[in-house]
């Protein structure tokens, strides 16, 4: 049975360093990302731990090659793609459930 997976785009305070991931557990992740769990990471380098976009998909495979079309992404597609469904750029973690 295939697990479902998400794919998501975390941004720097001021929205200047865009980071892709993919997780099948994403309120944990992001938690992971805020807490900087990895502190030798590039999110935690760049200080990217605000949710800006996420997507979710039926299976992790489904999310995988989601999120490596989207790292292959110029940035203005990356900032329309948040634009499309964020266009404040509000942090999205207070809205997903753990």
């Amino acid at each position: 049975m295939d697990r479902g997976g998400c794919i998501y785009i975390l941004a720097n305070k001021v929205n200047t360093v865009l980071y892709t991931g993919v997780t099948s557990d994403l309120y944990f992740r992001i938690k992971e990302h805020k807490e900087k769990h990895n502190p030798d990471s590039f999110t935690a380098k760049y200080n990217c731990d605000r949710l800006m976009y996420f997507e979710q998909f039926s299976s992790i495979e489904e999310a995988i090659v989601k999120e490596k079309q989207i790292k292959n992404w110029r940035r203005s597609w990356k900032v329309n793609l948040i634009n499309s469904t964020n266009p404040e750029w509000e942090d999205l973690f207070d809205s997903i459930e753990p």
